[in-house]
């Protein structure tokens, strides 16, 4: 393992530099064939164009109309949706350049996502939902140092909620035990088990000093948590079919 600004990362590699930029925004991942903004006259690398629109959240090709680049080195381009239901204006903001490449930091102005939830898990873990699109939202406006310790809050919060919905006489114990150890000893079900403490895993490296999935991502985060929610969801609905439809019923 090595320090999240460690030496190895100090160097010209793509992999490196992707790695760096995990780091600084949240999971970034940058392609070999990067766009660029004409401004002024000149040609500058960026790390990416807007690809979802902030006002309608469609995905898309953004427009670039025109830029306004300033002293302390950042930049804003004003770009027009690429959606014909929507065709809105608004303004990327870039960043301050890591080695010569500009980062999209943000886009105004915005009507931030939501992500929505089956009512299975909204009746189970109502904190959760919350958590979850607070983290959703900082994600959305780029606060990547930020987002992961929300996602991370809000998987313990599931955990905790699912397992103290299955045993509410174990609620307190469950409340002041670490999550880890919730997954380990109270999870009966093998699939969840597995998905959630690899998103614990996941989720502890957003908040430590050192990482130790330094392959792994945001997205990658996200993904276990969806499948944790996944086999929550199906577990519950299996329950309720079974207990709609005994075996022995005349």
């Amino acid at each position: 393992m090595t320090n999240r600004l460690g030496v190895k990362y100090r160097t010209n590699s793509s992999k490196a530099l992707q790695a760096l930029m995990r780091y600084r925004f949240g999971g970034l991942k940058l392609s070999g064939n990067r766009p660029t903004i004409n401004l002024e006259g000149m040609q500058r690398l960026v790390d990416e164009h807007p690809n979802e629109c902030p006002i309608c959240h469609a995905k898309i090709q953004a427009i670039p109309l025109k830029g306004n680049f300033f002293e302390n080195n950042t930049f804003e381009v004003a770009y027009r949706c690429g959606a014909s239901k929507c065709q809105k204006m608004f303004i990327g903001y870039f960043g301050e350049p890591y080695q010569g490449i500009y980062i999209l930091r943000d886009c105004k102005p915005s009507d931030r996502a939501k992500k929505a939830f089956n009512v299975t898990v909204e009746k189970i873990s109502p904190a959760f939902c919350e958590i979850y699109n607070e983290a959703y939202a900082a994600e959305q406006m780029r606060l990547g140092q930020i987002c992961g310790v929300g996602y991370r809050k809000a998987l313990e919060f599931l955990i905790k909620d699912y397992l103290s919905y299955l045993d509410a006489s174990a609620a307190e114990s469950i409340r002041k035990t670490f999550v880890g150890v919730c997954i380990e000893k109270h999870i009966k079900n093998d699939n969840i088990k597995a998905v959630a403490k690899r998103a614990t895993w996941l989720g502890n490296d957003e908040t430590h000093y050192v990482r130790k999935w330094e392959d792994k991502d945001l997205s990658d985060l996200k993904k276990l948590i969806d499948l944790t929610l996944y086999w929550i969801e199906q577990e519950e609905l299996t329950k309720e079919v079974l207990l709609d439809m005994p075996e022995g019923k005349p």
